[in-house]
């Protein structure tokens, strides 16, 4: 296992913390760099997709004979902040965890994904296998989406979306709307209460409907593996000072969805609180819009990637594998709107975006065996 363990140290070493993130942040340049040299030197196909100024996708490509399914192997290249680590690009192993800045989130998996193509470059193929390496997943997956704009460049017949599932295999996972609602007062002098409307005051009955939206949703769950949607106040903002009636306040709510739900389903879901309260309070003025939403993932568990999956999955750890579903978004749900059947599967670890982040080696090693067992049976034979 040194040369995966030594391929990740080299990974974590590497400074991507999305710049969209942290102010400043490094960027995935530099990784990028280190995966096209890697794949050169090892005698894959390496195509740089830049997605925007000094933010390239890295694909790499074990080419076939010709003839047969090609796989896809997706991870992220980028990490998130490091203000409060101790030493995050220093990669440090104790008791069989690598610790370090990505070492979970997914520079484990995205090392996998390498040592597999580079196994599949080795194996009589008639499909390709393609990894492609993508910036930008922590914020607003610019880079998969270039993927996906260029599909017809890569046409692979399955995804497996390589983020950290502790080796289970994830089928499902939740979307999320953004929404802002803004709710309007009157500025006045604090000495004035007649002629002021407290905007503040006013949004405070928004908060109690979207508390008691939530337990409803959460009581009532309907999906079998991801249970309901919900939602949370994130932030508020309103007032100028303190002797003043504010004339503004601002919520910014974030609503974690299941299949069925839609943006607008979700829109309309606040704009019928905003239309309850006004009908009690003439004073009451708000509105409420969407800023970003990003859709449900579901495959069915019948695909033949996720059978393959699930069967390569339990010969390799000799334990039953299940289908689980995850609560946070990932990549995954991009490729299935497209229309391409996509799996999760990805090492055992703790501390995405925490402040001590660990995977386990074994896992790693594991994730690699797998991936290389799916991809013989998947891409071996022509059509």
């Amino acid at each position: 296992m040194s040369d995966l363990i030594n391929l990740l140290s080299d990974l974590i070493k590497i400074n991507s913390v999305n710049p969209d993130l942290v102010p400043n942040g490094a960027g995935e340049a530099e990784i990028a760099r280190y995966i096209a040299d890697w794949g050169t030197a090892v005698g894959l196909d390496v195509i740089v997709q830049e997605v925007a100024e000094g933010r390239p996708n890295v694909i790499l490509i074990a080419r076939g004979s010709g003839g047969g399914k090609s796989l896809m192997l997706n991870a992220h290249t980028d990490i998130v902040g490091v203000s409060e680590m101790d030493a995050p690009f220093t990669p440090v192993i104790q008791d069989g965890l690598l610790f370090g800045r990505g070492a979970y989130d997914m520079k484990g998996s995205l090392a996998a994904c390498m040592m597999a193509v580079k196994q599949a470059s080795q194996m009589d193929l008639a499909g390709d296998v393609i990894l492609s390496a993508v910036v930008d997943e922590e914020f607003a997956s610019i880079g998969t989406q270039a993927i996906l704009k260029e599909w017809e460049r890569w046409s692979a017949d399955a995804v497996i979306v390589t983020e950290p599932t502790e080796l289970d295999i994830s089928i499902a996972h939740k979307g999320f709307v953004w929404l802002e609602v803004d709710v309007f007062g009157k500025a006045a002098h604090g000495s004035r209460p007649t002629l002021g409307i407290d905007a503040i005051a006013k949004m405070g009955k928004v908060l109690i409907k979207i508390d008691e939206l939530d337990q409803t949703l959460r009581a009532n769950p309907s999906h079998r593996l991801l249970q309901s949607g919900s939602l949370h106040a994130s932030t508020i903002t309103g007032g100028e000072d303190i002797s003043m009636y504010p004339a503004h306040c601002k919520l910014v709510i974030e609503r974690r969805t299941i299949s069925g739900e839609t943006p607008d389903s979700v829109q309309d879901e606040i704009q019928a609180i905003l239309d309850d309260i006004a009908e009690t309070d003439p004073n009451f003025k708000a509105s409420v819009n969407v800023t970003l939403s990003r859709s449900p993932f579901g495959v069915d568990t019948d695909e033949p990637i996720v059978q393959l999956l699930q069967e390569k999955a339990e010969g390799n750890l000799k334990r039953d594998v299940p289908l689980i579903g995850t609560t946070f978004w990932m990549d995954a749900a991009l490729f299935s709107e497209h229309g391409i059947p996509t799996v999760v599967l990805g090492p055992h670890g703790e501390g995405a975006h925490a402040k001590v982040e660990w995977v386990d080696l074994a896992s790693v090693q594991q994730c690699v065996d797998i991936y290389t067992a799916v991809i013989a049976e998947f891409c071996k034979n022509a059509f």
